[in-house]
Formats: structure tokens, C-alpha cells, sequence
């Protein structure tokens, strides 16, 4: 049963002016419990259109990113925009500038300005290649990092044109993730010591990070051979970083069942000799018995073929099943589209449904154990809350509301 407590995020308000796929930045604190205050141009944020699928005249991608925001539209070229933007930030933890860097500053919204009026706020830019080096102006979208950072590699089709593999998007995703992690700390020190900061993250950068294991290796690489080798297993020899390195293995390798595939991983020994129990082959853990630890029996081709006779005689369920009970690693091999029937994902994730978001979504991955967090509310369309931010945060009356209206502070027609 779930304890009634304020969400973790309760009381934190961010003011976010974004563009697209960036704005996932604060997805993140919108579900966490957070008020994000997603400040849009009269025109809106063409997020709506982009991409597919599009779901009831809006795209998937705005249902899912600026679920839990609520939208103010403002016409920053108009003064009386500017102010009631710079009236936000008086009483606000966080603002979030998630375009092309300076795009704020240019309406005289920079972190030098905002912080002159709250010394408290925290500033976070978060864009392609970040504030600094050569690309920083550099137009790009999501699948530009990943290709920068070494990720996705370009196939051929079978014409001899050169195509984008089908892969999962990284950047996109883990820059939000890390600059929603940096504003929390700034937010956790800018409530004990009174000082906001500036902080900044290029999604480029994010790409690159995720994946520095195969970039650290080949650094790694270009050592000397007496001081960086391969593990024992491998007789020390230097196997190609991350998962190309695992090619050839197999005691670890993907085998194919009867319905599917799965993921076999006996690369310590101890597993390894689990499994040829369970499956009655002990003659197997025998003859290739292996190191103690990483050992995947690369290139061993006639065990390959006797491991793939025997995974392909039960189910990918069966095999999880017997993985479970005897004590060896083995996964599912899903896929995008199959993933949501695995009962790991239904009992980890149960969606929110379309009926009530928009689409179906996946929720905030983290779990606070004994407590609910809140159910974010439908992705907004433009300008939904203005009227309602301006009464309930800064306090206007609709007198008020009426004047700026007239002025042009919404943009016009609004």
C-alpha cells in the first residue's frame, strides 16, 4: 500500500523554453512531481508535427515529452512578454534554455539577467554540440549525435546506397537524462548556500559519454601491449572494444529456440557448468570447462553447433524458466515491437493509456518504494494554462490579463 506523501519534486518550479526533442530535459521533473512551465511562442513549438507516428492530428513525440507541462504562450519580442517571463523566474528553482545556446540572452533573459533578479536560479542549456568548439552553431537533430559519437555506423541497402541503420537513439535521450541530474544538484546547493549556477550540456557530449567504454578501450589500446593486454580468458589477447568484441564468443551468444531467441551468457564458469546440468550434457563442462571468470569460448565453432541443437529444442520462455531455477544467466531477445508482451515489462511498466494521454507511454523508469508517484497530466497544447499560470503563479487578476492581451504579450489573436 502506498504512503500519501508529496511527490519528490513537489514544490520545484522550472520555467522551460525548448524546441523539440530537447525539451525531454524536464520530462524527467514533470514526472518526478516538478511544475514545469513550458513558455511557448505564439506560434507554438513545431514538435507537434514532427515525426511519426502522429497520434489524433499531434505526434507521439510531444505526447510523450510535454506530458505533466503546462503551456503559457509569450511574445518575447514585446516587452510586456519579456516582463511577465522575468516575473516567473523571481519565485522559480529552475530555467531551462533547451535550443540553440544564447537564444534567451538575446531577448535580454540570459543567466546574467535572470540571476540579477534571482540569485537562486538555476540555469541549464541543453543543445546539439554544446556552448563551445567548433560545431556549437552547428543545425543537426537527434541521430547527428550518435553519428558524431561513433554509435551508428552507415549500411548499404541493396542498390549500393548508403542508409541509416535501424538503431536506438542515444543522445536524445541521455543528454536530458544528465542535465536533468545536474539541475537537481544545482537546485540541492542553490537551497543551501543561496548561489544558482550556469551549467550546460551538448547532447553530442551525452552520446559520447554513454558510450565510453569502447572509446576509453581504444585509448587504452594505443598503450603499449605490456601494460594493456586482453583478460586471461583470452590468453590476454586484445579483442575489439564492447560488443564487437563478442562476436565470436559462445558461451556467450544469442541462440535461437523455438519460438524466438535468447541471450545465453555462462561466461563464468560456475554458470557455465549450472547449465550443462540442467540440460544433461555434462560431458560438455568436461571438455570445455573454461577460466573461472570471462571466458566465451571464442571461435569454438563445435560447441557452437552442439549449443545451438540444444537451444533450439525448447521455448524462450522455457529456457528463462530453467535460467531462473538452476542458477544460469540467459535473457530474452525482444524487440521494440514485441517488447511490451514480455511479463518483466508488463509487471515493471504498466503504460499510461492512450485513453487518458494522448498515446500510450511508457512511466518515469524510477521507483520510490512504498510511494505513488504523481500520474502526469496530458501534453498541452499551445498556450492551454496561460491564463491559469498568470492567476495562479505571479497573481493576475483578469484585468490585468485582459491589458496584456491587448499589448500583445500572448502574440496576437490570443
Amino acid at each position: 500500500m502506498s504512503d500519501i506523501r508529496p511527490a519528490p519534486l513537489a514544490g520545484v518550479r522550472v520555467i522551460e523554453s525548448s524546441l523539440l526533442g530537447p525539451a525531454a530535459i524536464t520530462t524527467h521533473l514533470a514526472d518526478l512531481g516538478a511544475q514545469v512551465i513550458k513558455v511557448e511562442s505564439p506560434a507554438g513549438d513545431y514538435i507537434r508535427e514532427m515525426t511519426w507516428p502522429i497520434i489524433n492530428d499531434v505526434s507521439l513525440l510531444h505526447w510523450h515529452i510535454n506530458r505533466g507541462k503546462q503551456s503559457l504562450t509569450l511574445d518575447l519580442r514585446q516587452p510586456e512578454g519579456v516582463e511577465i517571463y522575468r516575473s516567473l523566474v523571481k519565485d522559480a528553482d529552475v530555467v531551462v534554455e533547451a535550443m540553440r545556446p544564447g537564444s534567451l540572452a538575446r531577448r535580454g533573459l540570459g543567466y546574467e539577467d535572470l540571476r540579477a533578479i534571482n540569485p537562486k536560479i538555476v540555469f541549464c542549456n541543453l543543445s546539439g554540440y554544446g556552448m563551445t568548439g567548433p560545431y556549437q552553431t552547428l543545425p543537426a537533430h537527434g541521430i547527428a549525435f550518435d553519428t558524431w559519437a561513433g554509435i551508428v555506423n552507415p549500411e548499404t541497402d541493396e542498390e549500393g546506397f548508403t542508409v541509416i541503420p535501424e538503431h536506438a537513439s542515444v543522445g536524445m535521450h541521455a543528454g536530458p537524462l544528465f542535465g536533468a541530474l545536474g539541475i537537481l544538484a544545482g537546485v540541492i546547493r542553490a537551497r543551501a548556500t543561496g548561489e544558482g549556477c550556469f551549467l550546460e550540456i551538448g547532447q553530442s557530449d551525452a552520446a559520447a559519454y554513454m558510450d565510453w567504454y569502447r572509446s576509453e578501450s581504444w585509448l587504452a589500446y594505443e598503450r603499449p601491449e605490456s601494460e594493456v593486454t586482453g583478460n586471461k580468458a583470452d590468453n590476454y589477447e586484445r579483442r575489439e572494444p564492447g560488443t564487437a568484441g563478442m562476436r565470436e564468443g559462445v558461451r556467450y551468444q544469442m541462440y535461437e529456440s523455438t519460438d524466438g531467441y535468447v541471450l545465453f551468457m555462462a561466461s563464468e564458469q560456475a554458470f557455465w557448468k549450472n547449465f550443462c546440468e540442467c540440460v544433461g550434457r555434462p560431458e560438455l563442462f568436461e571438455r570445455w570447462p573454461g577460466s573461472k571468470f570471462a571466458d566465451h569460448a571464442r571461435g569454438n565453432r563445435e560447441l557452437q553447433r552442439e549449443l545451438r541443437e540444444i537451444f533450439r529444442a525448447r521455448s524462450s520462455a522455457e529456457w528463462i524458466r530453467l535460467g531462473d531455477e538452476k542458477n544460469f544467466p540467459i535473457a530474452p531477445v525482444n524487440t521494440p515491437r514485441s517488447i511490451a508482451d514480455d511479463p518483466q515489462f508488463r509487471d515493471r511498466f504498466p503504460l499510461y493509456p492512450h485513453a487518458e494521454h494522448g498515446a500510450d507511454m511508457l512511466p518515469f523508469p524510477v521507483k520510490y518504494v512504498s510511494e505513488t508517484l504523481p500520474t502526469p497530466t496530458l501534453a498541452p497544447t499551445v498556450g492551454e494554462h496561460t491564463e491559469q499560470v498568470l492567476r495562479d503563479v505571479l497573481g493576475y487578476d483578469d484585468e490585468r490579463i485582459a491589458a496584456l492581451r491587448e499589448k500583445g504579450a500572448f502574440g496576437k489573436g490570443r
